[in-house]
């Protein structure tokens, strides 16, 4: 049975649509009219225009509103007027969709980041801690949600707030809400309490750690975000190098609480011998770990660009596309510029290509170019990023200088790094870019090297001291609590068996059964008090096993 019969030069079928060869041009079959498109488009009114085949266009789908721009089948202008408001607001709201979609994939890439950190973490420890480590990332994220859901949100967002703390809409009580906010920025809290576990690992009371991560998530994190904000302490400065500040909050202020938990806790035993040099203890997989800095990597990309908050243009003097695009270039050059500068110290000091102090060279990069990623040129990122790398190493050898144990070496890469990072600012950043992202620049600033002054320069070193002096004026106290509390740091005996098979019910890998079967036999079980020994142990030189 033949089917229907179709025009030669279009193609199409009589009885059915077709795509158009253009939008105003008919389908023609050996010169003669298309029997389904019978009228020239020259005579066609406006109302006439067909979509495919002399079919009327569809209703848009982004709305339930439709506008009739030519009612009657004729132009009428008066009726154009009165639906201008209806296209300008179907346009605000298409572009709001856009914009909290936006900031919804970027929050998920950063809460994918709590699975890089998981990762580097394991890689980075011992095995018989591998489930403790593990149990606490995962933890950073659910005791940091409920902080932040309770009390942290208010703090550094309530609409009712003073120079210092919001406090108005605890657990999200009013009735007006911007969820897609709340969700990214919490993303942001977790981030920060998970830099601090890493400082402290192997080592630190379980009970201890969900202290200070609920403290540093309810409380500490976002207290230090809303001195930025608008009406905030630090706006006064009127800082427009620093729009971005609460971002760099995350690591360096991080960066910070960990070396206060590190100093305070102690070093693990067996980190330095009796004359003080250092006793390597590397981790056990180096798998792990390069698996986490490549999720690390991925997930800054919802770090950096995600920061912009929107993806559509929000004023004629804003580009948001072109700001989030320009993030994501210089934290991916920052971030192989890192890696590739400490590759090259690393062998001319070592002779060695060390797989693991170039991931954290690529994790410095990262964190250097996170104050300053949307206001800098592609050839400032590669300087940011090496410079940044050059920090951590000297900042990591500091440390073991001060006989100071940082397990991940997370004060180098995110506390160190990230204050080059808010400095670098106050040189690199353009005027015409501050002005495109959305922060305004009335003023022109401009970073020094473009002869901009030193006011972003100076601003940006009152944010690292305020936010330092904050971040360790709370968590200090809080640390030294714990410590003369005697709850700080698990005995002596459990940190030499390892805190998988005393706290956790045994070893994180099969080939360790046998050694779990031989401590649970003088396993006692867990009372849920506090640790049972209440004394630091001492550092002496006893190596872990």
């Amino acid at each position: 049975m033949r089917g229907p019969r179709r025009h030669r030069t279009c193609r199409c079928d009589a009885h059915a649509r077709c795509p158009p060869r253009s939008p105003l041009q008919p389908c023609l079959s050996r010169g003669r009219r298309c029997p389904t498109f019978p009228t020239p488009p020259s005579r066609l009114r406006a109302s006439a225009l067909p979509d495919r085949c002399g079919f009327h266009p569809p209703a848009p789908a982004m709305s339930t509103a439709t506008v009739d721009l030519f009612p009657g089948g004729t132009l009428n202008q008066t009726a154009l007027g009165e639906n201008v408001n209806k296209i300008l607001q179907m346009t605000e709201n298409t572009n709001n969709a856009l914009d909290v979609f936006f900031i919804l994939v970027s929050g998920y890439l950063v809460f994918l980041m709590q699975t890089g950190f998981a990762m580097l973490t394991a890689g980075s420890v011992r095995t018989k801690n591998t489930k403790n480590v593990l149990l606490k990332n995962v933890l950073d994220a659910c005791v940091g949600l409920v902080a932040y859901y309770l009390f942290g949100y208010s703090f550094a967002y309530g609409p009712a707030n003073n120079a210092f703390l919001g406090h108005s809409n605890w657990a999200l009580s009013d009735d007006k809400q911007e969820f897609h906010v709340f969700f990214f920025q919490w993303t942001f809290a977790a981030t920060a309490a998970t830099i601090v576990s890493g400082s402290v690992a192997e080592r630190t009371s379980f009970y201890a750690y969900l202290g200070y991560a609920f403290f540093l998530s309810g409380f500490v994190y976002p207290s230090s975000r809303t001195g930025c904000g608008a009406g905030g302490a630090l706006h006064a400065l009127q800082c427009r190098g620093v729009g971005l500040c609460w971002r760099c909050n995350c690591p360096h202020g991080g960066g910070f609480a960990g070396l206060a938990g590190a100093v305070i806790v102690g070093p693990r035993i067996g980190r330095f011998d009796a004359d003080g040099r250092v006793v390597p203890m590397p981790g056990h997989s180096a798998t792990l770990a390069t698996l986490g800095t490549f999720v690390l990597w991925f997930g800054w990309y919802g770090f950096n660009p995600g920061s912009t908050l929107g993806i559509s243009f929000a004023s004629p003097d804003a580009n948001f596309p072109a700001t989030a695009a320009r993030a994501a270039v210089t934290t991916t050059i920052a971030a192989a510029t890192g890696g590739v500068t400490t590759l090259i110290v690393i062998k001319l000091r070592d002779h060695i290509f060390d797989l693991i102090t170039i991931l954290n060279g690529i994790l410095a990069g990262l964190v250097a170019i996170t104050g300053s990623c949307p206001w800098v040129e592609p050839y400032a990122a590669v300087i940011i990023g090496a410079v940044g790398a050059c920090v951590y190493m000297a900042a990591a050898m500091l440390l073991l200088a001060l006989k100071i144990d940082d397990p991940l070496e997370a004060f180098p890469i995110h506390g160190a790094t990230g204050m080059w990072g808010a400095i670098a600012v106050g040189f690199f950043a353009r005027s015409e870019l501050l002005a495109i992202s959305g922060y305004g620049n009335n003023r022109g600033w401009e970073g020094v090297l473009y002869g901009g002054g030193g006011r972003i320069l100076a601003a940006n070193l009152i944010m690292i001291m305020a936010v330092i002096g904050w971040t360790l004026g709370l968590i200090v106290p809080l640390f030294c609590l714990l410590h003369f509390a005697g709850q700080l740091r698990i005995p002596r005996e459990m940190e030499l068996e390892g805190n998988d098979i005393s706290k956790h019910g045994g070893a994180a890998y099969p080939e360790d059964a046998l050694v779990v079967e031989q401590m649970s036999a003088q396993k006692t079980l867990d009372n849920m008090a506090m640790d049972e020994s209440p004394k630091r142990p001492d550092d002496t030189g006893d190596v872990a096993v």
